[in-house]
This record gives C-alpha cells, structure tokens and sequence, in this order.
C-alpha cells in the first residue's frame, strides 16, 4: 500500500476530503519524524512504539580497500508494535 493508498482509504472510511487527510498525514509523519529526530519516544497505545534504538561503535570493513572504518555510535528509528497489534497479524489470513 502506498501513501496514496492510505490517503484514499482514510478519506473513503472518514467521509473527509483527500486533500484534508493528506495534510493530516503529513503532519504525522512530520511530528514524528521530529520528535525522533529530538531523542522524544512516540508511543501509541493499542499499535506501537517509535522509538530511538542506539546502536554501539563498531569497527567495519571497507572491503573495495580493505581498511578498517570506525563507525561511532549513533541512533537509528524504529518500530515497535504493540501485542494487540502484532496478534491481529498473525492471526489474520493474509500475514506472510
């Protein structure tokens, strides 16, 4: 599903205008995008967590060269689906 997917489908359940609901999309994603972005945590009882996960510093490998990189430690989003949510997945007949 894509965004215009989404769009559709919330103006079609909703009754609201398509233009309407993608600015209210937008400013979803936009809050929590910054929100992240400034260390707060997002949680959204009934459907998930967005959350900061830290990642540690870590030697790679830059193999083209074959030198070792350091990567220093950094954060990266992610998602963490509530219970509810990830039992409605599973037990739904079109997961996989």
């Amino acid at each position: 599903m894509t965004k215009a997917d989404l769009i559709a489908q919330i103006a079609d359940k909703t009754g609201v205008e398509k233009a309407d609901v993608s600015t209210t999309i937008e400013s979803l994603f936009s809050v929590i995008k910054d929100s992240l972005a400034n260390g707060e945590n997002i949680y959204v009882r009934g459907f998930g967590s967005f959350v900061n996960k830290k990642r540690a510093r870590k030697v790679a490998r830059n193999i083209s060269k074959n030198t070792a990189i350091v990567i220093e430690e950094h954060f990266i989003p992610s998602f963490k689906p509530a219970k509810l949510f990830v039992e409605q997945v599973k037990t739904s007949e079109k997961a996989g």
